[in-house]
């Protein structure tokens, strides 16, 4: 599967243990891990401000994610709208990037997941749930 990734996702495996941490262990493994350029500029700000893990580990996160698959901003929002205007560029740059899954713990973008066409939206939970009964098909 195709699964991006979400700054809270990345945030939370990146800031402590636990299933967000297993979930990118997993993507890793298992997926072809996507994110965007805006997740990545969001990612720094909130690991700098909100966690203040010091410059030289928040430069090795970006640098280690850089050698994945990232989404440019897309060029237009989606069709879809969604209250906070920085989910719509995370929804816009997971359908850019014809993602099979958009894994976020983002209330807004949860909320439109049964709007969206081609691309499940789901939280870290449920992302679990659906890699594991796939992986026993």
């Amino acid at each position: 599967m195709k699964v991006f990734l979400d700054t809270n996702v990345l945030v939370s495996g990146f800031a402590t243990r636990g299933l967000c941490a297993d979930v990118i262990r997993l993507v890793l493994a298992e997926h072809e891990f996507i994110t965007g350029e805006v997740v990545l500029k969001e990612l720094e700000r909130v690991l700098k401000q909100k966690i203040a893990l010091p410059t030289e580990q928040i430069q090795e996160i970006l640098a280690f994610l850089e050698t994945q698959t990232i989404q440019p901003k897309p060029k237009v929002p989606p069709s879809i709208s969604v209250r906070d205007e920085d989910d719509e560029w995370v929804l816009a740059s997971a359908m850019a990037a014809q993602a099979d899954v958009l894994v976020t713990g983002d209330k807004d973008l949860l909320d439109i997941a049964a709007q969206v066409r081609d691309l499940t939206i789901t939280d870290p939970r449920g992302f679990w749930t659906l890699a594991k009964k796939r992986s026993k098909q």
